[in-house]
């Protein structure tokens, strides 16, 4: 019998993977957002550079970095095509060149109020009912807790 109880619980079952299905969920998801973006001229990962700045304007690429998860291999390619767009400027430090400031522009700013509809037409797509998704985010705000912890240990 297995830890949980279940006599047919095969762990290395694709289907009982945690990760996997978070994989696929957000793979997904991410796939959804595509026409609702492109239109704008973002990618993900772009739209979520914009949420961020949106929040906190004029921070060092590391701190970008931190907020979204992503290195610095991800990050400068995708600063460099954003400041092509015209969305941000990348500034280096006075005191030390290495430090990279990222600051929205005027356009990057006005690209908030062209996806002020994305969030709600993501929710139109009936992915999971709001009674669900509340606990679901709390549920995936504590995982993303933990992991940090373990990895500062």
């Amino acid at each position: 019998m297995s830890e949980n109880g279940n006599m047919n619980f095969d762990a290395l079952a694709l289907d009982n993977q945690l990760c996997f299905a978070l994989y696929v969920c957000s793979k997904e998801i991410i796939r959804k957002y595509t026409p609702l973006l492109e239109p704008l001229g973002l990618t993900y990962t772009s739209y979520i550079t914009l949420l961020s700045l949106w929040e906190k304007d004029n921070v060092t690429v590391k701190e970008l970095g931190e907020r979204l998860f992503l290195d610095s291999g991800t990050l400068t390619p995708l600063l460099k095509k954003m400041e092509g767009q015209g969305l941000v400027t990348r500034t280096r430090g006075g005191k030390d060149e290495r430090t990279v400031y990222i600051q929205l522009t005027d356009q990057g700013r006005g690209m908030k109020e062209k996806c002020v509809n994305v969030p709600q037409q993501m929710m139109c797509q009936n992915i999971l009912d709001m009674d669900k998704a509340g606990p679901l985010l709390k549920t995936l705000h504590q995982i993303m807790h933990n992991m940090m912890e373990k990895e500062e240990e």
